[in-house]
């Protein structure tokens, strides 16, 4: 078995406690990394508990919100004073709002940037300084930031977090911290359970593979990311979606919700 030579390794996961982010976590706690599991919680989520590996794995967790520099300054200086190096960043936490172009308003866009954007970019301003070369931020977008997806709000969003990869991976590639974006299309998470049956049809529609993803098939993208199996890879972005965003098929996703 190959292995993905997390072992030792320190990653912190923002919105940890359910869907992806906690399928994130397990896979890294058994790939032998030392987890730091962030999210809103002021206790450890239920499915984060008790989680170890023969490899050495393990997880804490930390109230955390992203969109708070306070918070992100805190823990940082808990995991220095520690003596932790960070070796990686997963920026997963994320909310959606689905208001449509003529209904949203400028209060929706900034609710869900100072998550997906604002959040992300806290991320990485507080624990770079931490980070060594060998070092791997993975931001997680969405099939709406590759396409014209129809909650602007969300999708805005997502488009803008894909800037902000990009940027970062200029930025950090000299210091060998490299910055990769995964996009997942429609996994069956808790945000995605209260989508409408028309929502889920015309979508299974779009994707070439016919199904919805797992919580655990963007994780495996993600822990690839981190390790230093992809060691030459930044800049990167790679969807996680079954081919749905392979084709342009947004529109018909968008006109069947009329």
């Amino acid at each position: 078995m190959v292995s993905l030579q997390l072992e030792g390794r320190t990653v912190l996961v923002t919105g940890a406690g359910q869907g992806q982010g906690a399928a994130e976590a397990r896979l890294l706690v058994e790939a032998g990394a030392r987890v730091i599991a962030t999210d809103l919680a002021a206790d450890m989520p239920a499915g984060l508990g008790g989680l170890s590996s023969a490899s050495g794995g393990a997880l804490m967790y930390r109230r955390l919100d992203v969109s708070d520099a306070s918070g992100w300054s805190a823990l940082a200086s808990w995991m220095q004073s520690r003596g932790w190096q960070v070796d990686g960043l997963v920026n997963n936490a994320g909310i959606t709002q689905r208001s449509r172009l003529l209904d949203a308003t400028v209060a929706d866009l900034q609710r869900v940037y100072e998550v997906n954007v604002a959040g992300s970019l806290l991320g990485i301003q507080s624990l770079a300084p931490l980070m060594v070369g060998g070092a791997s931020i993975v931001n997680v977008g969405s099939v709406a930031g590759l396409t014209a997806h129809y909650p602007v709000a969300y999708t805005a969003s997502k488009w803008a977090l894909r800037g902000l990869s990009q940027v970062a991976a200029m930025e950090l590639g000299p210091r060998g911290i490299r910055v990769n974006t995964v996009h997942p299309g429609f996994i069956e998470t808790p945000m995605t359970s209260g989508a409408r049956p028309e929502f889920r049809q015309a979508t299974l529609a779009e994707t070439p593979l016919g199904r919805t993803g797992s919580v655990e098939e963007v994780a495996g993208g993600v822990l690839f990311l981190l390790s230093p199996l992809s060691s030459f890879v930044t800049g990167a972005e790679i969807p996680v979606d079954g081919g749905q965003s392979s084709h342009g098929g947004a529109k018909s996703v968008s006109d069947a919700l009329r």
